[in-house]
C-alpha cells in the first residue's frame, strides 16, 4: 500500500445534477459498505446534512454550465479546486467529482500538475465486456485534437491503468479506425499505427479495431483521440440505454410477454448490471501527479459510491507510480 492510500477520498459534494443529496448518500454508502474514509468538500449551507461525514468548507461552486478555465481561475475557493488541493497537499488519496468535466480536469491539472514527461492528461473510461475484465477506452474526451505522440503516450498510460485497475497482466492495445488494415484511417491514425507497431513502443499492439469492437473487444485498451472517443462512448451508452428501454417496454405488452419476462429477466438482469455505467462509477484522468476520478453528471448515489471505491482502489494499487514508470517520468 502506498503512503497516501490510508488518506481519505475527497468528494466534491456539489458536483453533478443530483448534488448534494445523491453525492452525500453515495459517500456515506462508500464508508458503510467498503470502509473507505471520505471527506466531503463544499459550502456548508448548500451541502446541508453530511450524514456524519467530515466536511471541508468552501464558499464557491463551479456550475455545470460555466466555462471550465474561467471558473477555476475565478473561483479559487470552489469545491472542485479545494478537492484537488487536498490531493496535492497529501490530505486526500484521490478526488472524485460528478460536476463540470472540463472544470474538474482544469482544477486537477492546475493544482496537482502533470507527471514529468506527460504531454497531455487523458480520460480512461471502462468498457464493459460481460464475463471478462472490462476494457479501457482512452481518450474519452479530454483532448479533441491529438498528435500521434500523444496517442502513443495514451496507450502506454492506459496499459498501466489496465494492469492496476483490472488485473490484466499483458494488455493488448488496439487503435480505433475505420478498418483493420494498417492502410485505413486518417493521417493521424496511420501515423499513430506506425508508432504503436514500432519496436520499443512499450505496448503490446494488436492493430486497428473498429467501432463494432468496443463491446466484447478483442483488445484490452482502445486508443483514439478525445473527440472520436467521446462520440463513440456516448453513442454506445445511448444505444444500450435505448435497447434496454425497448426490452422493458416489450416485456409489458401483454400476458405472453410478461410470462416471457419472468423467464428471461433472471438471466438478463445480471447482464444489464454489467453494462450499466453506474456500476463502473467513473473514469480516471491519466497523467496527473495525483488521482482524479470523473463521474457522470447524472450520477446517482450508487455511481458515486462506486467512483469513490475506484479512486481508493487505485491509490492502494499505486497507480500514479505505475503511470510514472510507463512513460518514463
Amino acid at each position: 500500500m502506498t503512503p497516501s492510500a490510508s488518506l481519505p477520498v475527497a468528494v466534491d459534494a456539489m458536483g453533478g445534477d443530483k448534488a448534494p443529496t445523491e453525492i452525500v448518500a453515495g459517500a456515506r454508502a462508500a464508508v458503510d459498505e467498503f470502509g473507505i474514509e471520505v471527506v466531503l468538500v463544499g459550502p456548508p449551507e448548500l451541502v446541508g446534512d453530511t450524514l456524519g461525514l467530515a466536511l471541508v468548507p468552501c464558499t464557491e461552486v463551479i456550475g455545470m454550465d460555466e466555462d471550465p478555465a474561467q471558473g477555476v481561475r475565478r473561483k479559487k475557493d470552489s469545491s472542485l479546486v479545494r478537492a484537488a488541493e487536498l490531493v496535492r497537499d497529501d490530505k486526500a488519496c484521490a478526488m472524485v467529482s460528478a460536476g463540470n468535466t472540463g472544470a474538474t480536469m482544469a482544477a486537477a491539472l492546475l493544482r496537482m500538475g502533470r507527471i514529468k514527461g506527460v504531454n497531455r492528461p487523458c480520460i480512461a473510461t471502462p468498457l464493459p465486456r460481460p464475463g471478462r475484465a472490462p476494457g479501457v477506452l482512452v481518450d474519452a474526451g479530454a483532448n479533441a485534437e491529438c498528435t500521434p505522440q500523444m496517442l502513443l503516450q495514451f496507450a502506454q498510460m492506459a496499459s498501466a491503468f489496465s494492469r492496476a485497475r483490472h488485473g490484466t497482466l499483458s494488455p493488448k492495445v488496439g487503435l480505433l479506425s475505420i478498418g483493420e488494415e494498417s492502410s485505413k484511417g486518417t493521417p493521424l491514425v496511420k501515423e499513430t499505427h506506425a508508432l504503436l507497431a514500432a519496436p520499443g513502443a512499450g505496448v503490446d499492439f494488436f492493430g486497428n479495431v473498429e467501432g463494432r469492437d468496443l463491446l466484447d473487444s478483442p483488445v484490452d485498451v482502445v486508443v483514439t483521440d478525445g473527440f472520436t472517443g467521446n462520440v463513440a462512448l456516448k453513442s454506445l451508452e445511448g444505444a444500450l440505454k435505448f435497447l434496454v428501454g425497448q426490452f422493458l417496454q416489450i416485456f409489458g405488452t401483454d400476458e405472453s410477454t410478461k410470462a416471457a419476462a419472468d423467464t428471461l429477466l433472471p438471466y438478463l438482469l445480471p447482464l444489464m448490471a454489467e453494462l450499466d455505467p453506474e456500476g463502473a462509477g467513473g473514469a480516471m484522468l491519466l497523467g496527473l501527479d495525483g488521482i482524479c476520478i470523473i463521474s457522470h453528471g447524472s450520477s446517482s448515489a450508487m455511481a458515486m459510491k462506486n467512483a469513490i471505491k475506484v479512486g481508493h482502489d487505485l491509490a492502494v494499487a499505486g497507480i500514479t507510480e505505475d503511470l510514472r514508470t510507463a512513460i518514463g517520468g
